[in-house]
């Protein structure tokens, strides 16, 4: 309801702007909702349209880069499995683990003396194999060949020989113990080497078997340089914008091209490990950055290819397309509300000039012309009001001849219409009494006949106060009451304030005369006649009530509708000079202010006059 409210309060509020605002409006909502929409949609797409293209790409890439790895370490598994076809090692692997059994200290004896030509002997057996191992692949940096004392050949010109590497052999030894002689490959580690440089290599590591009697007699060690992936792996981030890693089963990362993560595990990013077999992509917060993450699963070692794309990067060129379509727009907006602004004073300058001719017509200039200077509907419309102008100032000219020369035949019709025959009623009430009585009461008749006379017989259009109206009225009644003694009781009731509002002149005595001959019921003494003046927040209300005959309602109404300018077929019995007071008041004041016939409390008739309110600075002047 609230909204509906506010929704009908704007469309009002909208519908009050003058006419160049609302152009403006109607203007920008036209530009702006287009553009706004064209912008949205197409920025909208073409992210989708990206991002779609950069997951299926940056997935191609990603498998045929495990696929290369895969290869690569099937490579290395081969490699590892080279002892176990050599009869050489394996000769020289049985005659290192014999001369340094027989090289033990035996039941807490001394150790047997070193035979250098035996060692010469079996190392350059076991090395010049390792040569030629390390020569059969690229990126196999080192290829240790252990007995089962530990001791270890390996060729060292590459120089990424592990310093520790009694240590590393320990390790490799307890991982491979329950292995048989079936290839393991091992995670990244960082490591020293003889040149004290640090190395990362991902490892495989295999027994070596006798073949009569199926017992280990050494172990073979492949280290793999990073490097060997990290050509291929540099590639795909140039083309993938972002960061890419490879995990192992266990967790631990292999590769990671920012380097900084490497032979770490992948614990540090709880928002990777939920991630299943196979491949997908999705997006998640990685080290406090939106990133779109992408990963595929070798189905061979069960490695895992991260790739990390920043969602700023992957949507650099939509974002840069979405600041082109927004500057564009408001480009747009900009010269569409220069534009807008132009059109709408231009098209609304006529208006304007319409709207301030017709303030000068309702001033009463009949004078003015709207420039016609070209035909189309404002022009046409100009033209319309000009003519209607023209039409206006001679109607006005035709009314008010017209009414005056009404007014001037109705003032004369109602003046003539006054009842004579209370003059001649008088005149006789006077001569009787004068003859009968030869007193003062003849003089004091006369007094009041010729208050009556000199207020009744001059012009009816001159202008009055209500105070005089009443004193009109107190005259009539007390001339009334010469001839029938006592017979009429009139009381007023109006307060002093209300004595010299301006009225019109005859208005109460024709109501009172009315009461009294139409309404006088013989079966009482006294009739009574109460006149009294009030206001309401519209009118100033005279009330003249009496106790007599009064009437029937359809006489009242037939009265009433007669007041309210109804042709009525049957003139009610006094309704004419009742009537008459209301057109005298119609005329003046206009159609609003009148009177009104009603019951009177008494059962006799109370007739309303509707006045104008007084001016604060109402005087005796016109009204």
């Amino acid at each position: 309801m609230n909204v509906r409210r506010w929704i009908g309060s704007a469309w009002s509020k909208l519908m009050d702007m003058p006419m160049e605002r609302k152009l403006l409006f109607v203007f920008l909502v036209i530009i702006v909702l287009p553009l706004t929409f064209i912008g949205y949609v197409s920025y909208s797409n073409y992210t989708n349209s990206i991002e779609k293209t950069t997951v299926s790409y940056s997935a191609n890439l990603m498998t045929a880069m495990m696929e290369r790895t895969d290869d690569y370490i099937d490579d290395m598994m081969r490699i590892s499995s080279i002892p176990a076809y050599q009869a050489e090692i394996k000769q020289n692997l049985i005659r290192s683990n014999t001369y340094y059994a027989q090289r033990q200290p035996a039941n807490g004896g001394d150790q047997a003396p070193e035979d250098l030509n035996q060692v010469l002997l079996i190392q350059r057996g076991i090395q010049s194999s390792v040569k030629f191992i390390n020569n059969m692949k690229r990126g196999a940096n080192v290829v240790y060949i252990f007995d089962e004392y530990g001791n270890g050949y390996y060729s060292t010109e590459s120089g990424a020989v592990r310093m520790d590497l009694e240590q590393s052999y320990n390790q490799w030894k307890e991982l491979s113990a329950n292995s048989g002689g079936k290839a393991m490959l091992l995670g990244t580690e960082a490591y020293t080497s003889i040149l004290n440089s640090k190395k990362y290599a991902f490892t495989v590591v295999r027994k070596i078997l006798d073949d009569a009697t199926l017992q280990p007699i050494g172990l073979i060690a492949v280290d793999t340089d990073i490097g060997v992936i990290e050509g291929q792996m540099v590639e795909m981030d140039k083309l993938t914008q972002g960061i890419s890693f490879i995990v192992d089963e266990n967790g631990g990362i292999i590769y990671d091209s920012d380097k900084e993560h490497h032979a770490k595990s992948i614990i540090q990013s709880p928002e990777l490990l939920h991630v299943s077999e196979g491949s997908g992509s999705f997006y998640a917060t990685v080290d406090g950055v939106d990133q779109l993450v992408m990963y595929t699963t070798s189905p061979n070692t069960h490695w895992k290819l991260y790739v990390l794309i920043p969602e700023r990067e992957l949507k650099s060129d939509s974002i840069r397309i979405r600041n082109v379509t927004w500057a564009a727009t408001f480009v747009s907006l900009a010269l569409a509300l220069v534009i807008s602004t132009l059109l709408s004073y231009a098209l609304t300058k006529p208006l304007r000039k319409m709207m301030r001719l017709m303030r000068t017509v309702q001033e009463g200039d009949f004078s003015v012309q709207f420039p016609v200077k070209r035909r189309d509907e404002t022009g046409q419309l100009g033209h319309q009001f000009n003519r209607m102008i023209v039409r206006i100032d001679q109607l006005i000219k035709e009314i008010y001849e017209m009414e005056t020369k009404k007014n001037e035949a109705e003032m004369f019709a109602l003046q003539t219409q006054i009842n004579p025959h209370f003059m001649y009623n008088t005149l006789e009430t006077i001569r009787m009494v004068a003859e009968l009585n030869d007193d003062e009461a003849a003089a004091d008749m006369l007094f009041v006949f010729g208050k009556l006379l000199r207020y009744s017989i001059g012009e009816v259009r001159e202008r009055t106060v209500i105070g005089a109206e009443l004193e009109h009225a107190r005259n009539y009644v007390e001339m009334l009451n010469y001839r029938y003694p006592n017979r009429f009781d009139l009381r007023i009731e109006a307060d002093a304030s209300y004595d010299q509002i301006p009225t019109l002149k005859l208005l109460l005595q024709p109501i009172v005369e009315n009461a009294i001959y139409h309404g006088l019921d013989d079966r009482k003494a006294i009739m009574r006649i109460d006149i009294r003046v009030d206001q309401s927040d519209q009118f100033l209300l005279i009330h003249v009530i009496d106790d007599g005959l009064g009437m029937t309602p359809e006489t009242r109404e037939r009265l009433n509708l007669s007041f309210a300018g109804v042709d009525v077929s049957k003139p009610s019995r006094g309704g004419i000079g009742l009537r008459n007071v209301c057109e005298r008041i119609k005329l003046h004041y206009g159609h609003r202010y009148g009177m009104q016939v009603l019951e009177g409390p008494e059962g006799g008739t109370e007739v309303v006059l509707r006045l104008p309110l007084p001016q604060p600075d109402t005087t005796t002047g016109d009204l």
